[in-house]
């Protein structure tokens, strides 16, 4: 399949192989082109039971169920973003994140990075960081990765967004003190990819 015929019905039924395969192809957005939030919706997951867990994190009536990414540009080279759940009839956002280009940990070439280490939070907390690539215009594919060891964070999490369809509502987030990207992201910390 070509990117160009890789709707979004399309992409949920992929693999999480053959979606790890799509996104080793596709091209990183632009900073500035990821201004908005998109709609999010998760993608198969490499087992069934980190699909459970992930599952209960982010559809959860207690907390609210996930329904977007959101971003804005802050410079050429930084962004800002929070996640949105609906809750009680409202978006409330959570886990806010640094946004930037970067290189991949799947392929070492760029990919739109989400670092939420980077402001307190329980993503942040857990290293969270998702890596997007474009699939086509307004279709975005995203690769989530947590863990506290190398090997956990090497687990990929598909994930789908589309848009955007509505603006973006307002940075959140207090910064973490003492946080350092390079210990987020492999490619800064000159290890191998």
């Amino acid at each position: 399949m070509s990117p160009v015929s890789l709707t979004p019905y399309a992409l949920k039924r992929l693999s999480t192989r053959e979606l790890l395969a799509l996104f080793k192809t596709l091209e990183a957005p632009a900073i500035a082109e990821m201004n908005g939030e998109f709609a999010a919706c998760m993608l198969r997951y490499p087992s069934r039971l980190r699909f459970v867990l992930d599952h209960l994190g982010a559809y959860n009536p207690v907390t609210g169920y996930w329904q977007c990414k959101a971003f804005r540009p802050a410079s050429a080279d930084e962004g800002r973003g929070y996640n949105g759940f609906r809750h009680r009839g409202r978006i409330v956002q959570r886990s806010p994140m640094l946004t930037l280009n970067a290189a991949s940990r799947y392929d070492g070439r760029p990919a739109y990075q989400l670092v939420y280490r980077a402001y307190h939070s329980a993503c942040g907390n857990i290293h969270m960081v998702d890596e997007i690539r474009r699939v086509a215009p307004g279709v975005y594919l995203g690769i989530g990765t947590w863990g506290f060891t190398a090997a956990q964070r090497w687990i990929p999490r598909p994930f789908l967004l589309t848009g955007p369809d509505a603006p973006y509502r307002g940075d959140i987030g207090k910064p973490r003190r003492g946080f350092r990207l390079a210990a987020e992201i492999p490619a800064l910390q000159g290890l191998p990819i």
